[in-house]
């Protein structure tokens, strides 16, 4: 495994332990724009890496 990748794989990690956290703090009513806001960046972000992880699953360990 090259660097680059295990780099995206504990970013990925992160990425969803901080999903995790956000989703948790969500009320179960009247959820605040910044909250709902917060929760869905990090589904953006956390997409991306398993994009990139994919296209290097792809392409290889290059």
């Amino acid at each position: 495994m090259n660097a680059g990748r295990e780099e995206l794989l504990a970013r990925r990690e992160e990425l969803a332990r901080q999903l995790a956290e956000a989703e948790a703090a969500l009320p179960a009513h009247s959820v605040r724009p910044q909250q709902m806001q917060r929760v869905l960046e990090l589904e953006e972000r956390l997409a991306e890496v398993e994009r990139r992880l994919a296209e290097l699953d792809r392409g290889g360990e290059s």
